[in-house]
């Protein structure tokens, strides 16, 4: 599959197709909430790993921080993203972040959401592996994924959700339990500082209201009714996101790099 276009039939493609612009499991409160621990200040350099269509990426730039670099592997949204934020300082480069290009011990702080839940673990272990390289001593690495709900749940019913997401997003999602994100970022060197959760609750209409605003939200749904394509699979997902409601969940984690 080629990393130049957008490819619409990925869910979270296809919801930006529609309008919606939160695309975090955990909504705007768990992003704002993942943000504000962070602490950015207009000393630090920043870096978001796959900012996408640039919704965090606005809300990290409100802060001025002294750099933003997005890294983004997507040539086409890293193209559209660059022209929103064409600023001295501010940049995406079209790159993989596990490997950034960037300088070691370079940055303060990194951000990173919804896209290591997308990658097989070994893949999710280099990414987190980057970040640490890229950091200052003391800098902060903060993750919002979709997680899952209890500690101790099956290992069938685990490959079940994991299989369903899989099918219904055209995405290989693979969430983990919070201890399992915790010990991830434990193995390649990170100290934890705080885990927040939120119900991964992206396609009810109440979060999407507190994510989108109310006509916003009429927009999206009158643009998913009048597209049936869209409508059929985005009813697909939404399903599949209520019947494993019980186990999905979403996790903001800052750690710190010792």
């Amino acid at each position: 599959m080629s990393n130049k276009t957008i490819n619409t039939e990925q869910g979270h493609w296809l919801l930006a197709k529609m309008g919606k612009r939160v695309l975090r499991p955990g909504g705007k409160e768990l992003t704002l909430k993942l943000i504000n621990s962070l602490d950015i200040t207009k000393e630090d350099k920043v870096v978001e790993f796959a900012p996408g269509m640039g919704y965090t990426a606005s809300l990290l730039i409100e802060r001025k921080p002294r750099s933003y670099t997005g890294i983004e592997l997507n040539e086409e949204a890293a193209g559209l993203l660059q022209k929103k934020i064409n600023n001295n300082g501010y940049c995406v480069v079209n790159t993989s972040a596990a490997d950034t290009g960037l300088a070691g011990f370079s940055v303060d702080k990194v951000v990173g959401e919804a896209m290591l839940t997308m990658q097989p673990d070994h893949r999710k272990s280099e990414i987190i592996r980057e970040a640490y390289r890229i950091l200052r001593p003391k800098g902060l690495y903060g993750i919002h994924e979709l997680g899952l709900t209890p500690e101790s749940i099956d290992a069938g019913v685990k490959e079940e959700v994991q299989k369903s997401l899989a099918k219904a997003i055209k995405v290989n999602a693979r969430p983990l339990t919070k201890s399992e994100w915790c010990t991830l970022l434990e193995k390649e060197g990170f100290k934890i500082k705080s885990v927040e959760e939120n119900p991964m609750y992206l396609l009810k209409w109440k979060r999407m209201i507190a994510d989108e605003g109310f006509f916003r939200t009429l927009k999206i749904g009158f643009n998913i009714l009048t597209h049936p394509d869209a409508k059929r699979k985005i009813l697909d997902m939404r399903n599949t996101f209520n019947r494993y409601e019980k186990q999905l969940t979403s996790f903001a984690i800052i750690a710190e790099k010792n």
